[in-house]
C-alpha cells in the first residue's frame, strides 16, 4: 500500500493550489481526481478574475489552471492520480478509490478534501425535457468542448454564475432571450449585469419560471411574476419561445465523503448548505482532515486558490515541515481571505464562516 504525506482529494482550483502549496512545503503528496484532466471547474471559466495580483486578477480561469498545472507537474514530490474517485476515508487514514476501474488503497498522514459542489435544481413542470441544462453543463459544452447548447436560452438566476455564463452564451453568438431572478435583487456583481444589459438582455427581478413545454424537447417556457412573499401574481403568466433553459440557481457543497468518515457536520445557509465544523487552519473535527473551497463553504474561485494554499501549508505545519517561509505564507493566505471576504459584498461569507467555525447552530452532527 503506497503511503503519503498528504493526499489531496480534487483537482479543481482548491485542491491544486492545496497540493502545489503542500509540495512547496517539501511534503510527499499525492493528489487525486475523478476527471481525466485537472482543473475542475477553472477549465471552462473564460472569463477574467476579480481581485489583487495574488489572485491573479485580470487572467482567465482557464489560464490560471494551466499554471497550476504546469507548477504540479515540476514537483517531483507531487504524484497525480486521474480518473480517481475517492470511495471512504477512514479512522486509520486509510483512503479506498476507484482509479481507472482498478480498486486500490492508499495511507495518508493527512488529507485534505476539496471536493467542489454540485449544481442545484430547480422543481417546475418540464424539468426533465431535453434542453433543461444546469449552468456549469452548459460552460462544459460551450467552452471545453466547443458545442452550443440550443439557439434561443432562458437563462434562471441572477448570480455571478448566471450572468456570467449569460455573457460566454453572447459571446458564442447564442441568442440569451432574457435571464430570470426569483429575488427583488440581482445577485451578482452589477459589472456583469451591466455587460449582459449592455447587450440586449432584459433581468427580469421577481420572476421565475413556471413551466418548461415541448414535445420531446423544450421548445418554450412559460415564466410568471413573484410577489412581495415568493407567490406568483395572478395574471402575470407569459409564454417565450426558447429551445434551452438554464439552470443557476446555487451550488451544494458535496460533502458525502466528509460525512462517510464522521466529520462534526453543521447547516449553515450561508455557505450552501450542510458543511464540516473546521478551525482556523480549515482542519476538521477529524484531525487529519482538511477541507478547502466549495465543500467549505459555496465561494468564488480565487477564496477557493487561496483556501487551499492555507490547507495545505497548515497540514505541512503538522507534519512538522515548518519554515519561516512556510509561517509567511500561512500569513498571507489569511490576509487574503480577509481582504477577498471584506466590504457589503463579504457580509454573507464572514456569518456562515463564524457560524460554521463556533458551530452554535442547530443541525450539528
Amino acid at each position: 500500500m503506497h503511503r503519503y504525506d498528504i493526499c489531496v482529494i480534487g483537482g479543481g482550483p482548491a485542491g491544486l493550489s492545496a497540493a502545489k502549496a503542500a509540495g512547496n512545503a517539501g511534503a510527499k503528496v499525492l493528489l487525486i481526481d475523478e476527471n481525466d484532466r485537472l482543473g475542475g471547474q477553472l477549465i471552462k471559466q473564460t472569463h477574467m478574475f476579480f481581485g489583487s495580483e495574488k489572485q491573479q486578477a485580470g487572467t482567465r480561469g482557464i489560464d490560471i489552471s494551466s499554471q497550476l498545472v504546469d507548477a504540479i507537474g515540476r514537483m517531483p514530490n507531487v504524484e497525480v492520480y486521474l480518473e480517481c474517485a475517492a470511495l471512504g476515508l477512514y479512522d486509520d487514514k486509510v483512503l479506498t478509490m476507484l482509479h481507472k476501474k482498478r480498486y486500490e488503497k492508499i495511507v495518508a498522514t493527512k488529507f485534505i478534501v476539496a471536493t467542489g459542489a454540485s449544481e442545484r435544481m430547480l422543481a417546475f413542470v418540464g424539468n426533465d425535457l431535453p434542453g433543461v441544462y444546469g449552468a456549469g453543463a452548459v460552460q462544459t459544452l460551450m467552452n471545453v468542448y466547443g458545442v452550443s447548447p440550443g439557439a434561443r436560452v432562458l437563462m434562471i438566476g441572477a448570480g455571478n454564475i448566471g450572468l456570467i455564463v449569460s455573457y460566454q452564451l453572447l459571446q458564442a453568438g447564442v441568442n440569451v432571450v432574457a435571464i430570470l431572478e426569483a429575488s427583488p435583487h440581482i445577485g451578482g456583481y452589477l459589472v456583469h449585469a451591466a455587460k449582459v444589459r449592455r447587450a440586449g438582455v432584459p433581468i427580469l427581478t421577481s420572476h421565475t419560471i413556471k413551466e418548461a413545454y415541448g414535445a420531446r424537447a423544450v421548445e418554450g417556457a412559460t415564466i410568471c411574476e413573484l410577489d412581495e412573499k415568493w407567490q406568483v401574481r395572478p395574471g402575470s403568466e407569459r409564454k417565450i419561445a426558447v429551445d434551452v433553459v438554464c439552470l443557476a440557481v446555487g451550488l451544494s457543497p458535496l460533502t458525502d465523503l466528509l460525512w462517510q468518515a464522521d466529520c462534526r457536520m453543521i447547516h449553515v445557509t450561508e455557505l450552501g448548505g450542510h458543511v464540516a465544523w473546521r478551525d482556523a487552519n480549515l482542519c476538521t473535527s477529524q484531525g487529519h482532515i482538511y477541507i478547502a473551497g466549495d465543500v467549505a463553504g459555496v465561494e468564488e474561485a480565487s477564496s477557493a486558490m487561496v483556501e487551499g494554499e492555507l490547507a495545505g501549508l497548515a497540514a505541512a505545519k503538522e507534519l512538522g515541515l515548518a519554515t519561516p517561509a512556510l509561517e509567511l505564507g500561512l500569513s498571507e493566505a489569511r490576509e487574503q481571505l480577509r481582504a477577498l471576504r471584506s466590504g457589503p459584498v463579504g457580509d454573507k461569507i464572514r456569518t456562515g464562516l463564524a457560524l460554521a467555525q463556533s458551530g452554535e447552530v442547530f443541525g450539528i452532527a
